[in-house]
Formats: C-alpha cells, sequence, structure tokens
C-alpha cells in the first residue's frame, strides 16, 4: 500500500508542474550579420526546447542585448542598438521580436608591423616580402576573424621559411568606438635561422634505414624550409615500403644549426593482396587482382603481381624490384602479357625486360632493354589486307629505351597550376632479337593555366613517330600508335583512329594530338567543362585526316584523383559518346 501511495503522490505532483511550448523568435537584421545572430544567440538557439520555464525566456530576453554587442563587435560594430518586443499566450511568451541595428562598422586607421630578429641582419629584402601580403591595409573594415588569420599568416610564412621558432612578440588592437577606427600592431620576433641536420629515422622494423637515406634530397647545413622537408617525404613515399611517413624538425631555438630532421613511417604490412572492381568508357567492365611482397629474400626487394580482366582486354605482369641504390635509382625485372580486342583487331603482346629508374623532386628517369613479341590478327581470323602497315604474324624487337618525365605542379592530385611533359625514345637494330631496324618517339605535354577563383584551362598534346626504312611491317604492333578514347580524343571509340580498312582498324606509324579543356569549379569537390580534341594516327605525315572532337563534362574530386565524365561528339563520325572512369576498390 505504502508503493501504490508513493507512486500516486509523484504522478501528482508531475502533472500538477506547468508546461511550457516552444516559442518563436524572428530576427531583423543587416543580412551581412544576420547569419551570425541566428547562429550563437541563445535565445534563438533554444526557441524549440520546450524544458524552459517563462523565467528562464526572459533571462534569455533580458542578456540578449550584451550577447548581441559581443558578437557584432567581432564584425567591427562596437555602438549596436536592439529592441525587443514579446507575444504572450497563456500568460507564456510565445513569440519574440528582435531588431538589430548595426551602426557603422570600424575601418581601419593606421598599420604597424614589425619584424625583428636574425632576420633582420640575414634577409632584410625578406621582411619587406613579407609584409606586403599583409592583408589588413588603412580604410578595410575591421573584423576579429580578419585580424587573428592575418597575424597567423605572417607567423607561418616565417615559421616555414628557415625561421621555425617564429613568434608573435606582441600585438594589439586600439578600438576608437566613436570616431569608428582600429589601430593595429603587431611584433614578430623571427628567432635564429634554421638550417637542417642529419636524419633521425623511427618505425623501422623489417627494412634498412639506407632506403630512406638513397633517396634524400636534403644537405646537412642547408636552410630550413617546410618545401624542403614536403621532397623528403614525397621521396620516401614514392618507395614502394611505407604507408605513412611525417617529416618535422624540432623547432627549440637553442638547437636550431643543423636541427635534425625527425622521420616517422609506418610500414606496409610484409605482403598486401587487392582485389578491385571498376568500369571504362574505353575498354568496359573490369575486375583486378594484386598482389605484392615487399620483403623477398628479406633484403626489401619487391614483388608485385597482377591480374585485370575487362571486357576488350586481359593484362596481367609480374615484376621484381630491388631497394633504392645509393643514387635513387631502382633496379627490376618485369614481363606482362597483354590482350585487346578493338576495333576488329586482336592484339597480343607479350613483353619481357630490364630498368633502372630514379623519381625525383621533379624528374622521373628511366632506361629500359625491353624484348617484344607481339601476333596482331582480324578478329574473325582473316588474313590481313595489304595496305595495313603491320603485317600478319608474329614480330619481335628488343627496344633499348629511355624515359624521361618531368612535374612541376602546385598539387600532384588535384593541379590548377604547371605542367606535366613526358618524353620517350626508343632503337631497335635488325638481328639483335629485332625483325626491323627502327627508331620510335613519343612526347605527352600538359599544361595547367588558372583563370579567376574556380575556373583553369587545361592545353594537352601529344606526338608519336615510328621511323623506318618503307613500311613498318616487321615492328611489333603495341609500338605503334592508334587514336581515340577518354584520354585522346573524345567523341570517338577507343583506338579506333587509325588505318581504316573497311570495319577494322589498324595501328600507324605517326600520332598526333591536341585538346583544350575550360573548367570551372562550382564548389571544392563539384565542377564542370567544355572541351575540344583533335588528332589523328596516319602512316604518313603528309597524307593524315584529322578528327575532332566537341562535349562537354561533370568533374568531382574524389578522395584519389578527378572523376570524369565527358559526353563528346565526333564531328566526323556523327555521334554522341559518353567518356567515363569508374572504379571502387575493396
Amino acid at each position: 500500500m505504502k508503493l501504490i501511495y508513493r507512486a500516486l503522490t509523484a504522478f501528482t505532483l508531475l502533472t500538477a508542474l506547468p508546461s511550457y511550448a516552444a516559442y518563436k523568435v524572428e530576427v531583423n537584421a543587416p543580412s551581412g550579420v544576420l547569419s551570425i545572430l541566428t547562429t550563437y544567440l541563445d535565445l534563438v538557439r533554444y526557441q524549440n526546447r520546450t524544458d524552459l520555464t517563462n523565467e528562464q525566456v526572459r533571462f534569455l530576453i533580458e542578456t540578449v542585448n550584451d550577447q548581441v554587442n559581443n558578437l557584432l563587435a567581432t564584425e567591427g560594430y562596437f555602438s549596436p542598438t536592439t529592441a525587443v518586443d514579446t507575444a504572450e499566450s497563456n500568460n507564456l511568451i510565445d513569440t519574440v521580436k528582435l531588431s538589430v541595428t548595426t551602426g557603422e562598422q570600424t575601418v581601419i586607421n593606421q598599420v604597424d608591423i614589425n619584424i625583428t630578429g636574425a632576420i633582420e641582419q640575414e634577409s632584410p629584402s625578406t621582411i619587406e616580402a613579407i609584409k606586403s601580403e599583409w592583408d589588413l591595409v588603412k580604410s578595410k573594415p575591421f573584423r576579429q576573424s580578419d585580424w587573428a588569420s592575418t597575424k597567423d599568416k605572417l607567423l607561418l610564412k616565417l615559421q616555414t621559411d628557415r625561421y621555425a621558432a617564429a613568434k608573435i612578440a606582441a600585438s594589439k588592437a586600439v578600438i576608437d568606438p566613436d570616431a569608428r577606427t582600429a589601430d593595429l600592431t603587431a611584433q614578430y620576433d623571427s628567432g635564429p635561422l634554421f638550417t637542417l641536420g642529419p636524419l633521425q629515422i623511427n618505425g623501422l622494423k623489417r627494412y634498412p634505414a639506407s632506403i630512406i637515406h638513397n633517396v634524400n634530397p636534403l644537405h646537412v647545413g642547408e636552410p630550413y624550409t617546410v618545401p624542403r622537408l614536403q621532397a623528403l617525404q614525397r621521396q620516401i613515399q614514392n618507395t614502394a615500403y611505407f604507408s605513412n611517413v611525417i617529416v618535422s624538425i624540432d623547432d627549440n631555438a637553442n638547437n636550431a644549426e643543423n636541427a635534425p630532421v625527425q622521420v616517422h613511417v609506418s610500414e606496409f604490412p610484409t605482403q598486401r593482396t587487392r582485389l578491385g572492381v571498376g568500369y571504362a568508357s574505353d575498354t568496359g567492365m573490369q575486375v583486378e587482382s594484386r598482389y605484392t611482397h615487399y620483403n623477398v629474400f628479406n633484403r626489401a626487394w619487391v614483388f608485385d603481381g597482377q591480374a585485370k580482366v575487362e571486357q576488350r582486354r586481359k593484362y596481367g605482369a609480374l615484376e621484381l624490384a630491388m631497394p633504392p641504390d645509393s643514387k635513387s635509382y631502382v633496379n627490376s625485372i618485369s614481363t606482362s602479357f597483354d590482350r585487346t580486342t578493338l576495333q576488329g583487331v586482336d592484339l597480343r603482346n607479350f613483353r619481357f625486360g630490364f630498368e633502372k629508374s630514379r623519381s625525383g623532386e621533379l624528374y622521373d628517369t628511366s632506361y629500359m632493354l625491353t624484348y617484344y613479341r607481339d601476333e596482331l590478327q582480324q578478329d574473325d581470323g582473316a588474313t590481313l589486307p595489304d595496305q595495313t602497315v603491320t603485317s600478319p604474324g608474329k614480330h619481335q624487337a628488343l627496344v633499348l629505351g629511355f624515359k624521361w618525365a618531368r612535374r612541376d605542379v602546385d598539387n600532384p592530385i588535384f593541379p590548377r597550376r604547371g605542367h606535366l611533359l613526358t618524353a620517350e625514345a626508343g632503337l631497335a637494330f635488325k638481328g639483335i632479337m629485332t625483325d626491323q631496324t627502327f627508331s620510335r618517339i613519343y612526347v605527352r605535354y600538359k599544361r595547367y593555366i588558372p583563370l579567376f577563383t574556380r575556373d583553369m584551362i587545361i592545353a594537352r598534346a601529344e606526338f608519336g613517330g615510328v621511323f623506318t626504312k618503307g613500311q613498318a611491317g616487321e615492328v611489333p604492333a603495341s609500338l605503334l600508335f592508334r587514336a581515340g578514347g577518354s584520354d585522346s580524343v573524345r567523341g570517338y571509340s577507343y583506338q579506333s583512329i587509325g588505318n581504316r580498312v573497311g570495319g577494322t582498324v589498324y595501328p600507324t606509324k605517326y600520332l598526333t594530338i591536341g585538346s583544350l579543356e575550360y573548367q570551372h569549379w562550382f564548389t571544392e569537390q563539384w565542377g564542370s567543362a567544355v572541351f575540344y580534341d583533335i588528332g589523328t594516327a596516319a602512316n604518313s605525315m603528309s597524307d593524315r585526316e584529322f578528327y575532332h572532337g566537341v562535349g562537354a563534362g561533370a568533374r568531382w574530386r574524389s578522395p584519389v584523383g578527378i572523376l570524369q565524365f565527358d559526353l563528346a561528339y565526333g564531328m566526323q563520325s556523327k555521334t554522341i559518346r559518353p567518356h567515363i572512369s569508374l572504379g571502387i576498390a575493396f
């Protein structure tokens, strides 16, 4: 009975407590400050709560003026006025109307920036260069966020270029609320000049430290800069062994001379297996598997095997690579088999070769000796016509090759400014595992030109040629050229431009491609593009037909690069084709 009595008493007390409905707030303020008021004012933030008493709501109203003053002061308004009207229902506040007048915004009157320390003697010209990037100038509106970010921006300039221990010694903003002006003063101390010392490596378990030392581009005693540390980080990440790399120095001003470079690495597991599915408009659906062993013979040799099955392509490859040597070169041996069935041509390519390659900060260099053995047939097995470049059957070549690439872009994944250049050259002599003497060159150039804030132009040019006496009938077909497709001339199917005989397209001796693309980015992730492509693949430089393609598309910055979806119209083929690349790894 006591338990039942207590329960009834508690129920009676709870039902006797008043229950309040949420109130509504209407804010009338200039558009420039409306967002900050509706986001941070407690009176607005709590309007949908049903657990506030009438007294608590009145307290929020009484304190709203102080909150408005504090919030608008950060935007340079130091004399705002507020007015509050309320409406009640059943003796409870139902609606609150808040009107805010900001008054005149405070503007910057004077700016005094001083940078002292070692930089005064070592690089006085740098002081003026850094001060020229100060954004808060006379007559510009004063905002607290701008004041804080501008101070930090100059500090970061010092800390990332030679003066790691730089600090803000003093700063103040003196506000005259009557004159509505602000006088700004910032004093920086650069501290000592930092130079780079030897590497101190942490995190190695299975691999020798020589891997990192052999790709290190830094020199003991050179001035410290963040870009130089990033260069070391990229070189280490370009090796096959590490999933994560962090490079830094200790910014202790007492150890500025030859400050040790701290390198923290996380190793990949000894073995990795990857599977993936995807789609490309050029070769269709695809399934891929890959296996990598990073420590063969416990000597940090890397074995990599992969297989890919696509609708119009079958590919498999094996490679064994040594760790970088003292000059950063990686020596490797590889073999591959590649079969494509495109445009009526069944092309089977076998390769086996040796390569010596080095990936630098801006340049990649490779020396190769590769044996090619190709077989080209029509899909239906018929004999090839006489006017094709490649004669029927199997052809071989032992090619001495050289490849050089230069990268000079602001962002390796999402470039907006800079250029990429690739050049290849090869030479083969008849009688040395080669059916016909020839030389081969291929050049590709891509330029990124920024426009305005969210726009840019991408220009692309390609040229390739195989040079022999007479026809190139004994040259392996995989060393010849065809054009068309997503990364070639859009508006035409993959490798559909070449020596067309009936419904079959055969490889040719020469390739020429040009492209212009204009991109506009609506957000950081999404953009659009319009483009014009022109190109040809022909047996003669004088007797050739150029193919034109125009179109538009969408762009998305995925975590691994830009995904492109294009619709292109081929002027010669008079068809509209989609071009898309999409992959999912798991």
